[in-house]
């Protein structure tokens, strides 16, 4: 009896253990899957939905953290509820508070701008200790402004670190009648703008293509035109690419001088402060090598004028031309 008792226990205790590690082991093991099975979704979710800037949120955060005219500032102090304010920074870069009235914050970088708080607030005896924080709401503008000779003006934003050729590659490129300058104008400070020469040579491309901010204003210039007319086979408007435009690189443009032109009384036509001023060019010296090649400036006109002794002489010539071809062609008829 007691050999049947000890081998049908452990029969009996079966469907007890077997439930035991069901409701113990079930919700574990239920537990350890789910990571495994939420890891690719969340993969899968994260790779299904790209950032639309194209660029991860560390990227997307590198938005200027320095304050500019129209941001939105939330400011207040650690440890009084009361003291927080909503301010937009006006059109002079400043800003008005409650106790210390306005404080000029345009420019300057988020902990700049809390320790100036941070001294005003102490020299008012608003605060013994204040801890003041500064949080950009809102950015007056993450726009640069690109208008002049580009293919297509407007407002164009540029988020992050960007330069001159960023901004004007967003705008379409330059136009065939793009000068050599772009004048950059800072939102923080309009009254001193910059201009830039554009090169494009591995030489000049560090100087060119200098950093924009969000609010700048960017026009490319226009090149200048010197105008060739008079006595040459195609009067033309030469488009000063090359600030080094002289007058024989000019006439060359317009396929050279006629034959009648008088090159002695050649001369440039230009506007000056004091009025327009027209410049003797020795033209036939100059062809010649006898005289420098003088410099042509936007907007002058090159005037060659006609001879008329060459004009008479040459209206003879073609006459007596005329007259021996009428002559050789009638003689057989005698």
């Amino acid at each position: 009896m007691i050999s049947r008792m000890r081998v049908s226990r452990p029969i009996w205790l079966v469907p007890g253990l077997v439930l035991w590690a069901i409701a113990t082991l079930g919700p574990q093991a239920a537990f350890s899957r789910s990571p495994q099975s939420a890891t690719p979704a969340a993969q899968n979710g994260s790779s299904a939905a790209p950032d639309i800037h194209g660029a991860a949120p560390s990227t997307l955060a590198e938005v200027p953290s320095s304050i500019s005219v129209g941001d939105l500032l939330n400011i207040s102090v650690f440890g009084a509820p009361d003291y927080v304010q909503d301010v937009r920074v006006d059109a002079t870069g400043q800003v008005a508070l409650p106790f210390i009235g306005e404080v000029k914050l345009a420019g300057l970088s988020l902990g700049d701008a809390e320790a100036i708080v941070n001294k005003r607030l102490k020299e008012e005896r608003v605060f013994k200790d204040p801890q003041v924080t500064i949080v950009q709401k809102e950015y007056g503008s993450l726009d640069v402004t690109v208008l002049g000779e580009v293919q297509k003006p407007g407002l164009y934003p540029l988020m992050g670190k960007r330069t001159l050729f960023d901004a004007i590659s967003a705008a379409g490129g330059i136009t065939p009648k793009a000068g050599n300058t772009a004048v950059i104008t800072h939102r923080d400070r309009p009254q001193d703008p910059e201009t830039i020469p554009l090169a494009y040579d591995a030489g000049g491309l560090p100087k060119s293509n200098i950093p924009v901010t969000r609010g700048d204003t960017v026009v490319v210039s226009k090149a200048g035109i010197v105008y060739v007319v008079g006595d040459v086979r195609v009067p033309t408007g030469v488009l000063l690419e090359n600030p080094n435009l002289t007058v024989l690189k000019a006439i060359a443009m317009a396929q050279g001088v006629n034959p009648t032109a008088s090159e002695n009384k050649s001369r440039i036509i230009r506007n000056t402060p004091q009025g327009q001023q027209e410049i003797p060019v020795e033209l036939k010296k100059i062809l010649s090598a006898k005289a420098p090649d003088q410099p042509l400036q936007p907007d002058d006109v090159l005037f060659i004028p006609s001879s008329a002794a060459k004009s008479a002489f040459r209206r003879g010539a073609e006459a007596m031309v005329q007259a021996a071809t009428g002559v050789a062609i009638y003689r057989p008829f005698y």
